[in-house]
């Protein structure tokens, strides 16, 4: 009994001389670093977190490559068609870009790389539509084609694909858009019925027929076997889809200045001149030569189809096989590195937006237009009924000052077969939200929404027209007045400007 007491008296005392020893030193009246503290002798210091300052991470290339070629062996997700309770989809309006494509540009003194652009079920990648896909675009006689749209050829076809030809790469990326998309709006929303009207599809191309094919893929996989006999298929002859309004000086004055900006950066950066140096010496050409032959275009295709970078048609006396030194990864990366840090650079320096606000604005405003048509409540617009579907097929070029335009800046590079979405909502019931927002209202747009969306991502309240909107549970989505307002007036403040006209005829300093 009197060693039980003698134990459990050690064990309490233990206990007090922990609780005391961790007391003092929480209150610092132990020192917890004797070493550090003999080091001071002359005054009690204050102990200091460090803060560490680090430099933001630069732009990893080899990673945004590989998203940029946007295999089509992942799986595809996406926000589009999703909204809250109650709210009513009523259009769609989407721009792509073109899926994988051959490189526009040779290198000098390589190999052209090796692919197949005929398209077969039996190779990957491939897709569970791509079949049907080929056998649909056989009768495209049956439909309508604006100029010279009919005579371009609706699938690749060349054993050894020729330049800027659409691979099997891109159309089984289109395909996987379309199927998405049918997934989000015609099975859950019902956006276009199996007796769909000619008036209610908008299909709109470059003249190339990357674009074609990718629109016409796209399509396919949103409406399987769709009617011939139903579909115009409209062409746009330039490339930034401004039909009638694409005289604008100031524009063109505007993309003058950011080029001259590119250049002398591009000139500036020794890492990347010394690249272009080592490059063209090891393929045995100027280096002057090699710049203008673009071979990041052709770099990218080497990359994005897991091609061996491209060698020297010129073999060396020691070089075995019989083939000269090659391109390397670490070249490329350097290119890659310089392209996304002139994105970064373009951003800063603003020249860049204000030739993309005059680029993007025809397109905007035939967007904004549709949609307000829609949200008066008249589907029957000069007699015929309006569009909830419509599909531009574009270019890189095309979707870059779109993206700037909005505000978007930050979302990226298009990658191949990119999709930008504008989708129309109406919801039966929005609470009041003050005089002067109804001020800024068009008619019939109280309870009509907007949602923006990038590759599938919701990016409607990062876009220049809705980033002061005060989101809530009672108003989740962007109000359409906004976008209309931007799109009529407020865009063009960056220019000093009140509309298009005169944005476009004012002089650029």
């Amino acid at each position: 009994m009197l060693a039980r007491n003698r134990f459990i008296m050690v064990l309490v005392v233990g206990v007090l001389l922990a609780v005391l020893s961790f007391s003092l030193q929480y209150l610092n009246l132990i020192p917890t670093n004797p070493v550090a503290e003999q080091r001071s002798h002359s005054k009690n210091r204050k102990r200091v977190n460090p803060v560490l300052h680090t430099e933001p991470p630069r732009p990893d290339p080899i990673r945004d490559t590989h998203q940029y070629c946007n295999y089509p062996n992942i799986t595809e997700h996406g926000w589009e068609g999703h909204s809250p309770a109650d709210y009513r989809l009523l259009s769609v309006q989407m721009m792509i870009r073109h899926g994988d494509r051959y490189p526009l540009y040779s290198i000098p003194k390589t190999k052209r790389p090796a692919i197949d652009c005929t398209l077969s079920d039996k190779r990957k990648p491939s897709h569970p539509l791509l079949a049907s896909f080929v056998n649909h675009m056989a009768l495209g006689g049956r439909g309508h084609w604006d100029a010279s749209l009919g005579s371009l050829p609706r699938l690749p076809n060349h054993s050894s694909c020729e330049m800027g030809e659409l691979t099997q790469t891109g159309v089984v990326q289109h395909l996987k858009n379309g199927d998405h998309l049918r997934q989000a709006y015609i099975k859950r929303h019902n956006l276009l019925t199996n007796d769909w009207s000619p008036t209610q599809l908008w299909v709109e191309t470059t003249g190339k027929s990357r674009t074609l094919q990718s629109g016409l893929a796209v399509l396919f996989g949103f409406l399987p076997r769709f009617d011939w006999s139903r579909l115009t298929v409209r062409q746009q002859w330039s490339t930034l889809f401004c039909g009638s309004s694409c005289d604008c000086p100031a524009r063109n004055r505007y993309l003058d200045q950011e080029q001259r900006r590119q250049y002398r950066q591009r000139i500036a950066d020794a890492e990347l001149e010394r690249t272009y140096v080592a490059m063209a010496k090891t393929l045995v050409v100027a280096t002057k030569t090699l710049r203008a032959a673009n071979p990041v275009d052709a770099l990218l295709c080497h990359f994005c189809h897991h091609l061996p970078f491209p060698c020297s048609s010129t073999p060396t006396a020691t070089s075995s096989p019989p083939e000269g030194p090659c391109l390397t990864l670490q070249h490329f990366a350097v290119i890659r590195r310089q392209q996304k840090e002139d994105e970064l650079e373009r951003r800063e320096a603003g020249i860049y937006r204000r030739y993309a606000v005059l680029a993007a604005h025809p397109y905007l405003n035939r967007t904004a237009a549709r949609m307000e048509r829609i949200a008066k409540g008249s589907q029957i617009h000069r007699g015929r009924e309006e569009a909830v579907f419509a599909l531009a097929s574009a270019h890189d070029v095309t979707m870059v000052p779109l993206l700037s335009a909005l505000g978007l800046e930050g979302a990226g590079f298009p990658r191949f077969a990119a999709r930008l979405v504008f989708e129309l909502w109406n919801s039966p019931d929005v609470k009041d939200n003050g005089e002067n927002e109804r001020k800024n209202r068009g008619k019939g747009s109280d309870n009509m929404f907007v949602r923006v969306l990038y590759n599938g991502e919701d990016l409607t309240f990062d876009t220049a027209f809705c980033r002061d909107h005060r989101r809530s549970s009672a108003q989740p989505l962007c109000p359409l007045w906004k976008f209309l307002s931007f799109v009529r007036r407020d865009m063009f403040n960056i220019v000093n400007a009140t509309s298009y006209q005169r944005a476009c005829h004012q002089t650029v300093l």
